[in-house]
């Protein structure tokens, strides 16, 4: 189970059911994909495909959904 937590432009933000316990969100873009880290701060996990200005275009998609995000995860996940 993959839940869509914000679509925004063209990527799509989501994290994997029972995939690890440290928050994390991950971004979909037609070109690739990419993972970041949420705690202690936005940090690059993972990424293929996607260009460095797609990246940063990514982490600045992350950071105005910050909010959100934590939010589904807690809601998903559990406190």
């Amino acid at each position: 189970m993959a839940p869509t937590v914000v679509r925004d432009g063209q990527f799509r933000l989501f994290f994997f059911s029972r995939e690890e316990l440290r928050i994390h969100v991950h971004v979909s873009h037609p070109d690739g994909e990419a993972k970041f880290w949420l705690t202690p701060q936005i940090t690059l996990a993972t990424s293929t495909g996607l260009s460095t200005q797609q990246l940063n275009e990514a982490k600045t998609v992350v950071l105005a959904h910050l909010e959100e995000i934590q939010n589904a995860w807690h809601h998903h996940f559990g406190p």
